[in-house]
């Protein structure tokens, strides 16, 4: 094995090691892999190209909740406090509910079937009562955060999940997901058994939840070649860094708490941010180069999406980005290259440089520019993109993605040709860059969904196609494009509108989006509310099967 191969796995091994505890956004470990990364880049004598001088350019997330003082559960009279048999969910919102308890069985109706009681139920101000284990319910309609937004849609003022016998109470530390909009509890043993039954004899409660979401910083990585080119014109060359933690809300193995350890996903590219700046920090570079390794993609690109809203070096100045992302399975040398619409060079530039190897690769190229990694949200702005990926596999967020199984040679090719990439573009003393005819972000209709992931079962539901902008927003769901020919864009969507309400759903953010969408069905006609420059605006989609 070439030392540089060996070297390379040497990094994916540190990263991927059980003591990080899977890179989880916001946590210890991601802050460990963090001072890695900046510790290889220093040692390589590259310069921090943080905002502040250093290395690292913080973002907020969340990182579970916390309990305040006022959590209360008074039923029929009777009170008990919090811990023993009852906790609020991390995603319950802050409030006090007072009023009627109504049995609402699985929570889930059949609306338009006359012989479903549940779908006649007035919820209205109640104190909506539901089971937590229900027939038929699996995947997606299992999930309390669903129902919830459910019950709330159907205007109850709170929610109390009854848990099965042995039900573990949940642990508020560990939610990520965004709040709901009503208190929303979970009741387990005896008390589970006296609260269903004061529900279906028409008792009443009193509940009341404080709940704050904890927020911590999470950073991304920043590293800076110079390049003598006095314009400041920069080449971004990005991974993301973190990965699942101990599973949960985004794995394929939704019951493990196991470390996901994310060697593929994404030590590899992690390591290949290093074997590029070892590559490059020799040479004399036109434009500059930066190498920035980004926080929070798992959650749904968040150190991306921080980097464009808040640019260490100004979106103008930045000729493109190229994303190296599971990049750790090459085997029999085949390496999809994804973005080559994104402008008219970048066909002739990438075979090129693949061409000249020593070692060519099977190259497949594809033109989207979206897709649920981090070159995304540079594509939103219409900067062009490559994304560099040697496909899924069985061992996708899941446990067993972990460093063995990462083809140490073949991820040393594949940062081989993405140097070679970036120094085609970057320039040298000897040879100018190429410079880059932009394409607008229109993305074709055979992309994967940009979705940040937002739930582990059930899949996306029919296809809309809508690409989902992953800044934060107050309310709704704001979009960056709509793919060609595609159910959203016959319905008139366009970059920049804000779709708030879906299926007569609220979708005040893209959770609440996700489960509407799943509610549907392909062929089915919804009616679509955006907020386009300040105004409503009103139109119909048919939905189609997903591509």
């Amino acid at each position: 094995m070439p030392a540089s191969a060996a070297t390379m796995l040497d990094h994916v091994r540190w990263l991927a090691d059980d003591a990080l505890g899977g890179r989880e956004v916001g946590s210890a470990g991601e802050r460990c892999a963090a001072g890695y990364l900046a510790a290889r880049f220093s040692e390589l004598g590259l310069e921090p190209g943080g905002p502040d001088g250093g290395w690292y350019q913080p973002f907020p997330v969340r990182s579970g909740s916390e309990l305040g003082a006022d959590n209360r559960l008074e039923i029929s009279g009777e009170a008990e406090g919090p811990g023993k048999s009852w906790l609020p969910y991390g995603f319950s919102a802050s409030g006090e509910a007072r009023g009627r308890l109504v049995y609402a069985g699985s929570g889930l109706a059949a609306p338009g079937r006359p012989e479903d009681a549940l779908a006649h139920l007035d919820l209205e101000g109640s104190i909506a009562v539901i089971e937590g284990e229900a027939a038929g319910l699996s995947g997606l309609q299992a999930d309390p955060h669903f129902r919830a937004t459910v019950i709330a849609g159907r205007r109850a003022a709170a929610l109390v999940v009854l848990l099965p016998p042995g039900g573990a109470l949940p642990h508020p530390q560990d939610e990520t997901r965004p709040f709901v909009r009503i208190p929303v509890v979970a009741v387990s043993g005896e008390s589970a058994a006296q609260v269903r039954t004061a529900a279906q004899r028409g008792g009443s409660a009193i509940l009341a939840t404080e709940v704050t979401p904890r927020i911590v910083d999470a950073y991304n990585v920043v590293a800076r070649l110079p390049g003598r080119d006095a314009t400041g014109e920069t080449i971004v060359v990005g991974a993301h860094y973190d990965h699942l933690g101990m599973g949960g809300e985004g794995s394929l193995a939704p019951d493990s708490r196991e470390v996901h350890n994310g060697a593929d996903d994404n030590a590899s590219g992690a390591a290949s941010l290093i074997e590029i700046a070892r590559r490059l920090r020799t040479r004399e570079l036109a434009s500059s180069v930066l190498l920035v390794a980004f926080g929070g993609e798992e959650r749904g690109l968040l150190g991306s999406s921080h980097y464009v809203a808040n640019p260490v070096v100004p979106l103008q100045q930045t000729r493109a980005m190229i994303n190296l992302d599971m990049v750790g399975r090459l085997g029999d040398g085949a390496l999809t290259v994804f973005g080559t619409a994104t402008a008219a060079e970048w066909e002739e530039i990438v075979r090129a440089a693949n061409e000249a190897r020593p070692d060519p690769l099977r190259l497949s190229l594809l033109p989207d520019g979206f897709g649920p990694s981090d070159h995304a949200a540079f594509w939103g702005q219409g900067i062009p993109v490559l994304h560099f990926f040697t496909g899924t596999h069985a061992d996708y967020h899941r446990p067993s993605d972990d460093w063995p199984l990462v083809d140490a040679e073949g991820l040393e090719r594949v940062a081989a040709l993405a140097s070679d990439v970036t120094l085609r573009l970057a320039g040298s003393s000897r040879e100018a860059g190429i410079r880059l005819t932009a394409a607008t972000p229109e993305p074709q209709a055979h992309g994967a969904p940009v979705s940040g992931r937002p739930s582990s079962g059930g899949g996306y539901g029919p296809y809309f196609g809508s690409i989902p902008d992953m800044t934060p927003q107050d309310f709704g769901v704001r979009i960056t494009g709509v793919r060609e020919d595609s159910p959203a864009a016959r319905a008139g969507l366009r970059a920049g509108d804000v779709i708030v309400s879906f299926g007569g759903k609220e979708t005040g953010d893209l959770y609440a989006f996700t489960y509407a969408l799943q509610e549907h069905q392909p062929g089915q006609r919804v009616e679509v509310i955006v907020v386009r420059e300040g105004v409503r605006v009103t139109t119909t989609a048919v939905l189609a099967e997903r591509r």
